[in-house]
């Protein structure tokens, strides 16, 4: 019994260090072709408009990579919480991915009614994206890419990852998926 439990522990380490030396060499496939200035980006948010990233200028910008059928999904009514209480001076941005396990499956116009029923949802949600990989969006290329924003390097390694950027467009911090957004890790940095 011993041995297999010692096996199996063996087995998930090198499958959790494989996973993250995966993850590394497919992180970044178009930094030369992304902007260093975080207000020269946009994305498409859930109902198909374009929006730059610049209309966020002079407030605190948290991106978050969501999914609707993850373990961490409850998370988004916190996130909602943290944007009520400061909204004056926070941005949240919630960016559908379906790269974890097939966790975000459906369309945006479901994503969208499944946040506003289930959690209230009224920051700004994306169109989905990718968050890793050859299809990675610019904005999670800056996100993860010290030599874009030139302050932190960070992977995407599982759904609701976040990402704090100061109002001057500065990248300030990364909390994992298993971070609270209502820990007040997050609310320390808003001035």
């Amino acid at each position: 019994m011993k041995i297999f439990l010692i096996i199996s522990i063996l087995l998930a380490v090198a499958a959790i260090l494989g996973f993250r030396s995966y993850n590394k060499a497919n992180k970044v496939v178009n930094v030369s072709q992304t902007p260093k200035d975080l207000y020269a980006i946009s994305y498409v948010d859930i109902s198909g408009k374009e929006v730059q990233m610049s209309q966020y200028k002079g407030k605190y910008v948290l991106c978050v990579n969501v999914a609707s059928k993850c373990g961490f999904t409850p998370q988004y009514e916190k996130l909602q919480s943290l944007y009520d209480k400061h909204k004056d001076k926070l941005v949240i941005i919630g960016f559908p991915c379906n790269q974890f396990l097939g966790q975000e499956p459906e369309g945006e116009v479901k994503i969208a009614e499944f946040c506003s029923k289930n959690y209230g949802v009224t920051f700004p949600l994306s169109s989905k994206i990718s968050v890793k990989g050859k299809e990675q969006h610019p904005l999670y290329t800056w996100l993860t890419s010290k030599e874009l924003n030139g302050v932190g390097e960070d992977n995407v390694e599982w759904n609701f990852h976040k990402f704090l950027v100061s109002p001057e467009g500065k990248w300030l911090a990364t909390f994992s998926s298993k971070s609270d957004p209502l820990n007040g890790e997050i609310e320390k940095y808003l001035k």
